[in-house]
């Protein structure tokens, strides 16, 4: 019996490190033939960033826009920027997590999401290590694929959350797979010469202050200007954040971009009018009644010129959330502002998929799909509106 568990477990896990894989692949179905030349874009603000990089097969995404946030900390401070670890502060929050699994008795998620706070969490926890010196790529890999180790990683924790007796041997256990799958972490490392602990490599050259940053959520069942549960899966570590209303997502972002900050994002890549080749997203006015399957002419009539959008009010933004049509997807950076031709506004957008798509690795998305389709932000405190800061007791 325990070996049929067992592979049930794995065929989950592999199901389940293909998701990622099919997440970009229905993020790449709404592609125009001819592309976006009908769209004439003009950046207002551009903000320094990080190279583009690639998740892979691993549902990490959530890590690599929020350590490209606080890449882009490091270069609004002034500093040299690092490209940070991804898998550090991932392989840090499956340990975290896993510590929540077996204390719940198994009624939660495990997996490899997370949430932007989570990396902010490891940071604050763990410190943090230079993507050269740990990348999780081991015995020859190039690129992430966690489908298997996820399946074993989470054998151990069924067995343990079913034993009489859960002594503290499945943390060794565990610990030995994620060396095994990603490489050991050392306790010392060297950097540009000097001896360095993940903390004190966060406290000395990554100098960010944990304490400054700020999440915000948006949802009409719960009241503005007070902290709510963040409702998705994916908060295993159960963070409660400020809940405002949706177009104050819009107010800090533009606040934030034109005063040198960036802001990490969780959003809804599901939807049709999302398109990754093609690189931009809007809302269009009949998105409520589109067909869930395309056909080429209706994909390359959507994404040939800017088009009008759906009017977007708190009571359709929250429906999508309470009916699964607006998903927690899927994890990017918010570097900038763009105005296309007729003068609306799009938010310029890090991705970590690589750079394959129209603009390299960027996206261009309007403020009505962000209003829309938004799970969180997180922001720098220095970077929010003082209104908005006063509402929230900073």
């Amino acid at each position: 019996m325990q070996k049929i568990l067992l592979s049930l477990t794995l065929c989950w896990f592999i199901v389940q490190g293909h998701a990622q894989d099919d997440l970009v692949k229905k993020a790449s179905e709404s592609k125009s033939v001819a592309g976006t030349k009908g769209y004439q874009f003009q950046d207002v603000v551009n903000l320094s960033t990080t190279p583009i990089e690639d998740q892979g097969s691993s549902g990490t995404c959530w890590s690599y826009s929020a350590n490209s946030f606080l890449e882009s900390e490091m270069i609004k401070a002034g500093k040299k920027p690092v490209p940070l670890s991804k898998i550090f502060t991932a392989r840090y929050s499956y340990v975290d997590k896993a510590d929540n699994y077996v204390r719940m008795g198994g009624h939660m998620d495990y997996g490899d999401g997370g949430e932007p706070h989570d990396v902010i969490n490891m940071y604050a926890k763990y410190g943090a290590m230079p993507e050269s010196l740990y990348s999780g790529l081991v015995n020859g890999a190039t690129r992430n694929n966690f489908g298997d180790m996820q399946a074993i990683l989470k054998s151990v924790l069924d067995n343990t959350v079913k034993s009489t007796d859960r002594n503290a041997s499945w943390k060794t256990a565990f610990s030995s797979i994620l060396d095994a799958y990603l490489g050991k972490v050392p306790e010392t490392f060297t950097y540009n010469g000097k001896s360095y602990t993940a903390k004190s490599f966060a406290d000395e050259v990554v100098g960010l202050n944990p304490d400054d940053y700020v999440e915000f959520i948006s949802q009409t069942n719960t009241p503005y200007w007070q902290k709510a549960m963040m409702m998705v899966s994916d908060n295993w570590a159960f963070q409660w954040d400020w809940n405002i209303p949706m177009t104050d997502f819009t107010a800090i972002i533009d606040h934030a971009l034109k005063n040198g900050y960036t802001v990490a994002w969780g959003t809804d890549v599901s939807e049709p009018y999302f398109s990754w080749p093609n690189g931009v997203a809007y809302v269009p006015e009949n998105a409520l009644s589109m067909p869930k399957r395309l056909t080429q002419d209706q994909k390359n009539e959507m994404f040939d010129s800017p088009k009008p959008e759906m009017a977007i009010t708190p009571e359709l933004r929250q429906a999508a959330l309470e009916n699964g049509m607006t998903s927690d997807d899927h994890g990017m950076h918010i570097v900038g502002l763009s105005k296309d031709q007729n003068g609306r506004e799009y938010y310029i957008i890090k991705n970590s998929w690589g750079t394959t798509n129209e603009y390299k690795g960027f996206l261009r998305v309007t403020k009505a799909y962000v209003q829309y389709k938004t799970l969180s932000i997180l922001v720098n405190k220095k970077g929010i509106p003082y209104d908005i800061k006063k509402k929230i007791g900073l």
